[in-house]
């Protein structure tokens, strides 16, 4: 998969002249100052400690904010930081190709001066399915783009009656949907339009080659990782013209812009590289590289990805799988998860109440935590309404019932892959804000029968910058 050959320790958008005028030295709220190795007082021995080791940058653009990471080969950290998107204003809504745009070029500035010279390849990682529609010859936005979780529910009919039974794009918030949906509403000249997810719009911003993604993040707009190549029932569609080209992630496109590299400090021979989304850069960042391991996402919900030979999809279930090389990454999410426990406990309470918690014991509670009505993954019930009782007095049995509820959820997620074909999972790696608690981790191990332990690296930046290290090893 996505690993080098080096084995590691573990919108007011402009072009050209114009471009670099738009690239004042942004200060927006929220700035987090970069982590160098070493104290401030120590950054010229960082300096020549690294020597002429080359580094490489990783960029993820999440939903509320972005972050960068700057490794070496070995996949050590150098330089870390991280920014709040700056809440630009057009017509009363957020300017959000601006925002991007702008954090991006701070991310750039925040990469500590003496380190940049040594950046041999940089990576983006964008939020899944959020897309833009732009001008093919300036790259400037004619729409405002459509957010990750924008459902286009007009489009779904269209879309349903010319993709494959189940197909990943049969939901309203494929990529695909929202190009139908901006295809038969927008009245902008389709002729010089062009489709491009958020991680090919801001690494054009870098490379200046318009029109590139990467096959994880052309996968909900309906490309086919397996042939390499658009299906024929999608090129037959009048806006297939929008369709990007697609590359592997973590391909060298070209050297860096001469002003970008000029005005930063960048290397001559500093190359840009294709992306991925910001689920799959995070897996990356696990370090979870042979078939059957997986990583388990213990965020507001609970989400999982799994390494695996077989390619299986079903939209049934929201389950679909993502190209990594000659392995397939097969993933679902459920909406139980850390957000139920904070409907019902403080951070305190949670950490107070688990010390308690005896991790052998088999809780005799069955719940179905979620926030509302409705289950996507592993049960496919728009009806299943959350099951919380009953509720014991003793407050640390009540908080063990859920964790243990939501370690069976997780293991019939696991059990419901490998009936549709994946590769079992032998082994799990845990990321989210639920990897810091280890009486729930002692949990899952017994429910699920395997090694849970907690990742060592969990931030889609780390996986977005080893892809940078794969793109300039193999320029």
């Amino acid at each position: 998969m996505f690993s080098p050959r080096t084995e590691f320790s573990r919108n007011g958008l402009c072009n050209g002249v114009k471009n670099k005028q738009a690239r004042p030295r942004w200060r927006p709220r929220g700035t987090t100052v970069p982590m160098a190795v070493g104290s401030k007082d120590d950054e010229a021995q960082v300096g020549v400690s690294v020597g002429k080791e080359r580094l490489y940058l990783g960029m993820d653009f999440g939903t509320s904010g972005a972050r960068f990471a700057l490794i070496d080969k070995r996949g050590t950290i150098h330089a870390e930081g991280k920014r709040e998107y700056p809440l630009f204003m057009s017509q009363e809504k957020v300017d959000w190709a601006r925002s991007w745009k702008a954090t991006l070029f701070s991310l750039l500035e925040d990469v500590p001066s003496h380190l940049r010279e040594l950046i041999a390849s940089i990576s983006i990682d964008g939020t899944s399915a959020t897309t833009l529609i732009v001008d093919s010859s300036t790259g400037e936005p004619l729409c405002r783009p459509f957010l990750y979780n924008e459902s286009c529910p007009d489009a779904l009919p269209t879309v349903k009656s010319i993709a494959p039974l189940n197909h990943t794009v049969c939901s309203g918030s494929s990529t695909l949907c929202k190009l139908v949906s901006w295809w038969e509403n927008d009245i902008s000249n389709k002729k010089s339009a062009l489709l491009l997810h958020q991680a090919d719009w801001l690494l054009w911003l870098l490379h200046g080659k318009l029109g590139v993604s990467d096959y994880n993040n052309a996968l909900k707009v309906g490309y086919d990782p397996e042939l390499e190549s658009y299906p024929p029932w999608l090129l037959s569609q009048p806006y297939s013209q929008l369709l990007p080209s697609v590359r592997a992630p973590g391909t060298s496109v070209g050297r860096l812009k001469d002003d970008i590299r000029s005005d930063f400090g960048f290397p001559n021979d500093c190359v840009v590289c294709t992306g991925t989304t910001d689920s799959i850069a995070a897996f990356l960042a696990a370090r979870a590289t042979q078939p059957g391991k997986a990583v388990t996402s213990l965020g507001s919900t609970l989400a999982i990805k799994l390494l695996s030979t077989t390619r299986i999809e079903d939209a049934r279930f929201g389950v679909y799988s993502h190209r990594l090389d000659d392995k397939w990454l097969v993933g679902g999410a459920s909406n139980t998860g850390g957000a139920v426990l904070r409907q019902i406990f403080t951070d305190e309470q949670l950490e107070r109440l688990s010390e308690q918690i005896n991790p052998m014991e088999t809780s005799s509670l069955d719940y179905y935590p979620l926030q509302t009505v409705g289950e996507r993954f592993p049960v496919a019930d728009p009806n299943l309404a959350p099951r919380l009782h009953p509720r014991p007095e003793s407050e640390v049995e009540f908080l063990h019932g859920i964790l243990e509820s939501i370690a069976h959820i997780e293991a019939k997620a696991y059990s419901l892959l490998k009936d549709l074909g994946a590769t079992q999972v032998d082994q799990v790696f845990t990321a989210g804000g639920g990897a810091k608690n280890e009486k729930w981790i002692k949990i899952r191990e017994r429910v699920l029968g395997l090694p849970v332990s907690r990742a060592t690296q969990t931030e889609a930046a780390y996986g977005a910058a080893l892809l940078a290290l794969k793109g300039a090893d193999e320029k």
